[in-house]
Protein backbone atom coordinates (compact mmCIF):
# COMPACT_ATOMS: atom_id res chain seq x y z
CA UNK A 1 0.00 0.00 0.00
CA UNK A 2 0.84 3.26 -0.04
CA UNK A 3 3.66 4.54 2.26
CA UNK A 4 5.14 1.07 2.67
CA UNK A 5 8.88 0.13 1.85
CA UNK A 6 9.61 -2.92 -0.54
CA UNK A 7 12.87 -4.45 0.47
CA UNK A 8 15.72 -3.76 -2.87
CA UNK A 9 16.88 -7.46 -3.58
CA UNK A 10 19.28 -5.86 -6.38
CA UNK A 11 20.31 -3.30 -4.09
CA UNK A 12 21.34 -5.22 -1.13
CA UNK A 13 23.03 -7.67 -3.84
CA UNK A 14 25.21 -4.90 -5.44
CA UNK A 15 26.24 -3.61 -1.78
CA UNK A 16 27.54 -7.35 -0.69
CA UNK A 17 29.55 -7.25 -3.80
CA UNK A 18 31.25 -3.90 -3.23
CA UNK A 19 31.67 -4.70 0.16
CA UNK A 20 33.41 -7.71 -0.78
CA UNK A 21 35.17 -6.37 -3.19
CA UNK A 22 36.32 -3.45 -0.69
CA UNK A 23 37.40 -5.95 1.60
CA UNK A 24 39.51 -7.90 -0.80
CA UNK A 25 41.54 -4.64 -2.23
CA UNK A 26 41.80 -3.12 1.41
CA UNK A 27 43.36 -6.61 3.49
CA UNK A 28 44.65 -9.31 0.29
CA UNK A 29 48.58 -9.78 -0.33
CA UNK A 30 50.04 -8.12 -3.53
CA UNK A 31 50.55 -11.45 -5.08
CA UNK A 32 46.50 -12.33 -4.78
CA UNK A 33 45.69 -9.31 -6.42
CA UNK A 34 48.33 -9.82 -8.70
CA UNK A 35 47.26 -13.54 -9.59
CA UNK A 36 43.63 -11.92 -9.99
CA UNK A 37 44.53 -9.57 -12.78
CA UNK A 38 46.42 -11.82 -14.53
CA UNK A 39 43.66 -14.98 -14.76
CA UNK A 40 40.94 -11.38 -15.78
CA UNK A 41 43.33 -10.75 -18.45
CA UNK A 42 44.11 -13.96 -19.62
CA UNK A 43 40.45 -14.81 -19.80
CA UNK A 44 39.67 -11.04 -21.81
CA UNK A 45 42.52 -12.08 -24.43
CA UNK A 46 41.63 -15.62 -24.93
CA UNK A 47 37.94 -14.81 -25.28
CA UNK A 48 39.25 -12.06 -27.93
CA UNK A 49 41.70 -14.58 -29.94
CA UNK A 50 38.35 -16.90 -29.98
CA UNK A 51 36.65 -14.24 -31.21
CA UNK A 52 38.91 -12.81 -33.93
CA UNK A 53 39.76 -16.19 -35.69
CA UNK A 54 37.96 -16.24 -39.29
CA UNK A 55 38.57 -20.06 -39.58
CA UNK A 56 38.43 -22.75 -37.19
CA UNK A 57 39.29 -26.52 -37.69
CA UNK A 58 35.58 -28.23 -37.90
CA UNK A 59 35.74 -31.56 -35.96
CA UNK A 60 34.94 -33.23 -39.33
CA UNK A 61 38.70 -32.36 -39.79
CA UNK A 62 40.03 -33.99 -37.08
CA UNK A 63 40.66 -36.62 -38.53
CA UNK A 64 43.44 -34.97 -40.47
CA UNK A 65 45.46 -34.52 -37.37
CA UNK A 66 47.56 -36.76 -35.41
CA UNK A 67 46.85 -35.71 -32.42
CA UNK A 68 43.40 -37.09 -32.89
CA UNK A 69 42.58 -40.74 -32.80
CA UNK A 70 40.48 -40.89 -36.08
CA UNK A 71 43.73 -40.26 -37.76
CA UNK A 72 44.96 -43.76 -37.40
CA UNK A 73 42.05 -45.37 -39.66
CA UNK A 74 41.85 -42.09 -41.90
CA UNK A 75 44.01 -42.89 -45.27
CA UNK A 76 44.18 -39.32 -46.72
CA UNK A 77 46.46 -36.72 -45.40
CA UNK A 78 47.50 -36.54 -41.84
CA UNK A 79 48.91 -33.04 -40.32
CA UNK A 80 52.10 -33.78 -37.84
CA UNK A 81 51.12 -30.14 -36.79
CA UNK A 82 48.35 -29.58 -33.60
CA UNK A 83 45.04 -28.54 -34.59
CA UNK A 84 45.82 -25.10 -32.87
CA UNK A 85 49.44 -24.27 -33.95
CA UNK A 86 47.54 -24.90 -38.11
CA UNK A 87 44.74 -22.37 -37.12
CA UNK A 88 47.70 -19.41 -35.35
CA UNK A 89 49.10 -19.29 -38.77
CA UNK A 90 46.34 -20.45 -41.44
CA UNK A 91 44.23 -17.28 -39.55
CA UNK A 92 47.60 -15.56 -39.83
CA UNK A 93 47.51 -15.55 -43.66
CA UNK A 94 43.65 -15.25 -44.03
CA UNK A 95 42.48 -12.46 -46.54
CA UNK A 96 39.32 -12.73 -47.37
CA UNK A 97 39.89 -10.80 -50.54
CA UNK A 98 41.46 -14.77 -51.53
CA UNK A 99 38.38 -16.45 -50.48
CA UNK A 100 37.52 -18.53 -53.71
CA UNK A 101 33.98 -19.81 -54.82
CA UNK A 102 32.87 -23.68 -54.16
CA UNK A 103 30.57 -25.98 -55.32
CA UNK A 104 27.90 -24.02 -53.35
CA UNK A 105 26.98 -20.94 -52.10
CA UNK A 106 27.84 -22.30 -48.37
CA UNK A 107 32.08 -23.56 -49.80
CA UNK A 108 34.99 -21.58 -50.26
CA UNK A 109 38.63 -22.36 -50.83
CA UNK A 110 41.64 -20.70 -49.81
CA UNK A 111 44.84 -21.68 -50.99
CA UNK A 112 47.77 -21.56 -48.78
CA UNK A 113 51.91 -22.22 -49.75
CA UNK A 114 53.00 -25.08 -47.88
CA UNK A 115 55.57 -23.70 -45.90
CA UNK A 116 55.20 -24.75 -42.98
CA UNK A 117 53.97 -28.12 -42.77
CA UNK A 118 55.66 -31.47 -44.21
CA UNK A 119 52.61 -32.90 -46.27
CA UNK A 120 52.79 -34.63 -49.44
CA UNK A 121 50.80 -34.78 -52.43
CA UNK A 122 48.48 -37.34 -52.27
CA UNK A 123 47.10 -38.07 -56.12
CA UNK A 124 49.43 -39.40 -58.46
CA UNK A 125 48.85 -40.08 -62.42
CA UNK A 126 47.11 -43.50 -63.79
CA UNK A 127 50.12 -44.73 -65.74
CA UNK A 128 50.36 -48.13 -67.42
CA UNK A 129 52.89 -49.05 -64.82
CA UNK A 130 51.04 -48.30 -62.02
CA UNK A 131 47.19 -49.16 -62.81
CA UNK A 132 47.77 -52.95 -61.60
CA UNK A 133 48.27 -51.28 -58.07
CA UNK A 134 44.54 -49.75 -57.76
CA UNK A 135 42.58 -50.72 -55.22
CA UNK A 136 38.64 -50.18 -54.43
CA UNK A 137 37.00 -50.35 -51.43
CA UNK A 138 32.86 -48.93 -49.97
CA UNK A 139 34.10 -46.13 -47.71
CA UNK A 140 32.48 -43.93 -45.16
CA UNK A 141 33.56 -40.54 -43.76
CA UNK A 142 32.14 -41.22 -40.30
CA UNK A 143 29.28 -43.36 -38.95
CA UNK A 144 26.44 -41.51 -40.04
CA UNK A 145 27.05 -41.75 -43.95
CA UNK A 146 26.49 -44.02 -46.36
CA UNK A 147 29.49 -46.37 -47.25
CA UNK A 148 30.09 -45.31 -50.89
CA UNK A 149 32.70 -47.07 -53.62
CA UNK A 150 36.18 -45.54 -53.98
CA UNK A 151 39.37 -45.69 -55.53
CA UNK A 152 42.23 -45.58 -54.21
CA UNK A 153 45.91 -46.73 -54.28
CA UNK A 154 47.70 -48.29 -50.98
CA UNK A 155 50.89 -45.74 -50.52
CA UNK A 156 52.76 -48.48 -48.87
CA UNK A 157 52.78 -50.03 -52.84
CA UNK A 158 53.83 -46.94 -54.31
CA UNK A 159 56.95 -47.28 -51.82
CA UNK A 160 55.84 -45.34 -49.09
CA UNK A 161 55.40 -41.79 -48.35
CA UNK A 162 59.05 -41.14 -48.76
CA UNK A 163 58.26 -41.63 -52.66
CA UNK A 164 55.79 -38.78 -52.95
CA UNK A 165 56.77 -35.30 -52.83
CA UNK A 166 56.10 -32.06 -50.19
CA UNK A 167 52.61 -30.56 -51.56
CA UNK A 168 53.46 -26.87 -52.92
CA UNK A 169 49.97 -25.25 -51.55
CA UNK A 170 46.74 -26.33 -49.57
CA UNK A 171 43.43 -25.70 -50.47
CA UNK A 172 41.57 -25.47 -47.58
CA UNK A 173 37.89 -26.02 -48.05
CA UNK A 174 35.36 -23.67 -45.47
CA UNK A 175 32.06 -24.69 -45.07
CA UNK A 176 30.19 -21.49 -43.46
CA UNK A 177 28.87 -21.74 -39.75
CA UNK A 178 25.30 -21.60 -40.87
CA UNK A 179 25.89 -25.03 -42.98
CA UNK A 180 27.54 -26.47 -40.78
CA UNK A 181 25.11 -26.04 -37.77
CA UNK A 182 22.49 -27.11 -40.35
CA UNK A 183 24.14 -30.39 -41.46
CA UNK A 184 25.34 -31.29 -37.41
CA UNK A 185 21.52 -30.75 -36.90
CA UNK A 186 20.06 -32.99 -39.75
CA UNK A 187 22.82 -35.85 -38.29
CA UNK A 188 21.81 -35.32 -34.64
CA UNK A 189 25.12 -33.83 -33.79
CA UNK A 190 25.20 -30.89 -31.13
CA UNK A 191 25.23 -27.65 -32.49
CA UNK A 192 28.38 -26.20 -30.02
CA UNK A 193 29.07 -22.49 -29.06
CA UNK A 194 31.98 -22.35 -31.96
CA UNK A 195 31.11 -18.47 -33.62
CA UNK A 196 34.19 -18.25 -36.27
CA UNK A 197 32.40 -17.79 -39.55
CA UNK A 198 34.12 -20.56 -41.40
CA UNK A 199 34.65 -24.10 -40.30
CA UNK A 200 37.68 -25.72 -42.57
CA UNK A 201 36.10 -29.11 -43.34
CA UNK A 202 38.92 -30.36 -45.27
CA UNK A 203 42.40 -30.24 -46.53
CA UNK A 204 44.37 -30.88 -49.52
CA UNK A 205 48.14 -31.27 -50.83
CA UNK A 206 48.58 -30.50 -54.19
CA UNK A 207 50.79 -28.64 -56.64
CA UNK A 208 48.32 -25.99 -57.88
CA UNK A 209 47.14 -22.84 -56.63
CA UNK A 210 43.81 -23.34 -58.01
CA UNK A 211 40.49 -26.23 -57.06
CA UNK A 212 41.07 -29.62 -58.45
CA UNK A 213 37.84 -31.02 -59.25
CA UNK A 214 36.06 -32.92 -56.67
CA UNK A 215 36.09 -36.69 -57.01
CA UNK A 216 33.01 -38.02 -58.99
CA UNK A 217 31.49 -39.95 -56.10
CA UNK A 218 32.18 -37.27 -53.73
CA UNK A 219 29.72 -35.54 -56.18
CA UNK A 220 26.94 -37.63 -56.02
CA UNK A 221 27.42 -38.29 -52.33
CA UNK A 222 27.02 -34.36 -51.98
CA UNK A 223 24.07 -34.11 -53.95
CA UNK A 224 22.37 -36.89 -51.01
CA UNK A 225 20.22 -35.49 -48.31
CA UNK A 226 21.87 -33.93 -44.97
CA UNK A 227 20.66 -36.84 -43.28
CA UNK A 228 22.93 -39.43 -45.25
CA UNK A 229 25.96 -37.19 -45.03
CA UNK A 230 25.39 -35.20 -48.10
CA UNK A 231 24.75 -31.27 -48.23
CA UNK A 232 21.80 -31.19 -49.71
CA UNK A 233 22.97 -29.52 -52.86
CA UNK A 234 21.62 -30.98 -56.59
CA UNK A 235 24.43 -32.33 -58.70
CA UNK A 236 25.97 -30.08 -61.59
CA UNK A 237 25.89 -32.38 -64.37
CA UNK A 238 29.05 -30.36 -65.87
CA UNK A 239 30.67 -30.05 -62.89
CA UNK A 240 30.26 -34.11 -62.60
CA UNK A 241 31.71 -34.28 -66.18
CA UNK A 242 34.50 -32.36 -65.50
CA UNK A 243 35.27 -34.01 -62.45
CA UNK A 244 35.42 -37.73 -64.22
CA UNK A 245 37.63 -35.97 -66.88
CA UNK A 246 40.16 -35.34 -64.04
CA UNK A 247 39.65 -38.22 -62.19
CA UNK A 248 39.50 -41.26 -64.70
CA UNK A 249 43.70 -40.03 -65.58
CA UNK A 250 44.04 -39.77 -61.94
CA UNK A 251 44.15 -41.75 -58.41
CA UNK A 252 44.28 -40.87 -54.49
CA UNK A 253 47.23 -42.13 -53.14
CA UNK A 254 46.13 -43.23 -48.98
Amino acid sequence: GVGTTTPCRDCDTRYNRIMKALWFFSFASPSSIQRLSVGLTSRRFSTSMSASKAMVVDPFCFRQFAEHEASKSYGGTVFTTSVSEFEEIVNARFDEANLKDGYAPFCKHIFLANDFTDAKVNVLPLTKENEHLVRTEYQARNEKELPVLQRYMPIDLVGGPDKLPVAKYLDLILYSRDQIKKENESMGKPAGDETAPWGIVSIKTQDVDYELPMNPITVMRNSLGKDEGGSGVPLDREAYMESVNYWKDNVVVS
